[in-house]
């Protein structure tokens, strides 16, 4: 290894020989969080005297987002005497749940519940944000090789204050990195905002044109109410046998639940799994044409794409092969639009799922061809758009994993 004479080696690896290695204890007291007994009881829980924290409200927290800046609940003021009152700029850890590991600082003041820990009384020489920065390159080391207990694993403040981590000397150039991290972070949140508010606009100009609500210029011929049946083919999918490998890894691609992420894309055009033409041959599964729309009716209901070449689908879809009155990016575009339509169909008692039958009785209001093939170009200007910020956005992010390991190992100095 090609170690340059600057840096030294230590129990957590190379580090520049002026950086000293320091336990979070060395560095502050970590604490837990407290919760009321018992739980849910609206003398404590549900009021509105001081933001209450736990390991939920951190859950949908973007990781661009450092400081916490609510909430997702209150606490009484005879709940927040039962438990640990944390103040503004406090760095707190996950130590339980979904996000543990996760550290992040406070932006209020807030009581804390038991899958939060904390580290009070930081030491004037150590700068939160770097030490919630370089703890969050170790989330992973946390859960899987610190984290202690089988069903529900947790961080206890022994082996939170027990965690080593590198300590440039100079409280300067923790800023600096801090700062420059930072800056990185700005930038990826006000692409995640723009991404959102990019598909909430196509959200609503979905509702509007696929409803006639709103109507393209030069468009005013009226909408038919047709059933989807009276334009389109309707098939459903089907299994060949498993108890017959031949009938499987056949090479022809075959559209199951475990493509659900692929569903979410406007065209299909690989599978996870395939069968043989043998398969086909033997069972009632057939192979439908390419530009054939899809829809998954069993578990992640509601998901719908287009067949990008010929290819078989499991029986968990509903198939439409769209004639000559109805484009098959139109009709996947007005599935997408109608989650509460699906909800109000589920049915099943064990699985939930929309039976075919229902999809047969299926009605939509549907515009001439003409408009529906600029009702779907327009449409897809706007996924287009949200593409290429979702592109910059990818790079942001892998700009930043670039920095931190770059500044929070010392390999490139700020100062």
């Amino acid at each position: 290894m090609d170690i340059k004479p600057k840096f030294k080696q230590t129990e957590i690896g190379w580090i520049p020989k002026d950086w000293r290695v320091q336990s979070l204890r060395d560095l502050g007291y970590p604490v837990r969080g407290s919760s009321p007994r018992p739980a849910g009881d609206p003398r404590y829980f549900s009021g509105s005297f001081i933001p209450w924290l736990t390991v939920a409200s951190l859950t949908g927290l973007s990781s661009s987002k450092l400081i916490v800046t609510e909430t997702s609940d209150f606490l009484t003021a005879e709940g927040a005497e039962l438990s640990r009152t944390l103040m503004p700029g406090t760095l707190i850890i996950a130590n339980s749940g979904a996000t543990l590991g996760v550290a992040k600082l406070l932006g209020i003041k807030c009581c804390a519940n038991d899958g939060i820990a904390a580290l009070l009384n930081l030491s004037k020489d150590a700068d939160p944000r770097y030490l919630a920065y370089f703890i969050n390159t170790k989330t992973d080391y946390l859960r899987n090789h610190v984290a202690t207990g089988n069903g529900q694993p947790n961080l206890n403040t022994k082996l939170i204050g027990n965690f080593k981590l590198p300590l440039p000397p100079m409280k300067a150039e923790q800023e600096a990195i801090a700062g420059a991290l930072g800056d990185a972070d700005t930038l990826i949140d006000a692409l995640e905002q723009l991404v959102a508010k990019k598909r909430q606009i196509k959200l609503v100009a979905m509702h509007e044109l696929l409803t006639g609500r709103k109507r393209l210029p030069g468009f005013r011929t009226k909408w038919d109410k047709v059933r989807i049946t009276d334009v389109a083919k309707l098939e459903s999918g089907h299994t060949p046998s498993r108890r017959e490998p031949r009938y499987w890894n056949g090479g022809v691609p075959w559209v199951s639940l475990h493509d659900s992420k692929k569903l979410e894309v406007n065209e299909i055009v690989e599978t996870e799994l395939t069968v043989s033409e043998l398969g086909l041959a033997n069972s009632s599964a057939r192979l439908l044409p390419a530009g054939t729309v899809v829809f998954s009716r069993t578990a992640t209901i509601g998901k719908s794409t287009v067949l990008g070449l010929p290819m078989a689908t499991s029986q968990d879809f509903a198939n439409y092969i769209c004639g000559s009155r109805i484009h098959n990016h139109f009709l996947v575009e007005l599935f997408r639009s109608m989650s509460e339509t699906w909800t109000s169909l589920m049915a099943g008692s064990t699985h939930n799922t929309i039976y075919m039958p229902t999809f047969r009785a299926l009605e939509i209001s549907l515009p001439p061809i003409d408009e529906q093939i600029s009702i779907v170009g327009g449409l897809r200007d706007m996924d287009a758009e949200i593409t290429a910020i979702e592109a910059k956005l990818a790079k942001a992010r892998q700009v930043k994993q670039g920095m931190m390991q770059e500044l929070l190992t010392g390999r490139i100095r700020l100062v």
